[in-house]
């Protein structure tokens, strides 16, 4: 991405209306990215995050949670698999959840994910990809790949009419477009 001025992020992004396409120059501008995005973000809304290991997919989530109003550290759910943000006066609880070390859909039903889905919160799911048959069809999914030592692509594709919505309202805040 170019700079940001009177906090708006410059760049070219490919734009449609269910995808867009734009590059991240630095993990401060991915979190800036995330932020954006955590302040349009309702309860419900589920945000699925693929990527190698490195890509910044932990980032992303980091700064969703800044712009839900969250102040606490966010960490990879790697170990844990679910983590729960923002009892502490934010709007909304963000559920992180992190499926990189599940086998499968059946080890990841049996986590109980439907109290996460459809509970009072946002989800962001880690590694998403790895439980993809049991994820809400309607859904924000966002791919990030490694272009460089510090760009990196990043996708977003909205699936139904709500995060049809998001996204264009996503493109209009972070790139005026």
């Amino acid at each position: 991405m170019g700079a940001c001025s009177a906090g708006v992020i410059t760049v070219a992004p490919i734009l449609n209306l269910h995808a867009l396409d734009f590059v991240s120059h630095s993990v401060a501008q991915t979190q800036r990215i995330g932020a954006r995005l955590g302040e349009l973000l309702q309860r419900g809304d589920v945000v699925c995050l693929e990527g190698e290991l490195g890509t910044g997919k932990t980032c992303l989530a980091q700064g969703i949670a800044r712009g839900m109003g969250i102040e606490e550290r966010v960490a990879s759910p790697s170990f844990t698999l679910i983590r729960e943000y923002g009892h502490h006066g934010a709007p909304l609880p963000l559920y992180h959840i992190d499926f990189y070390r599940i086998e499968g859909t059946e080890e990841a039903l049996a986590l109980g994910l439907d109290d996460y889905l459809y509970g009072n919160g946002v989800c962001v799911i880690e590694w998403a990809e790895r439980a993809k048959g049991i994820l809400p069809e309607e859904r924000l999914w966002i791919t990030l790949k490694h272009l460089d030592e510090t760009k990196r692509g990043i996708i977003m594709e909205a699936t139904g009419d709500r995060y049809r919505k998001l996204l264009q309202e996503f493109k209009k805040r972070a790139f005026g477009v």
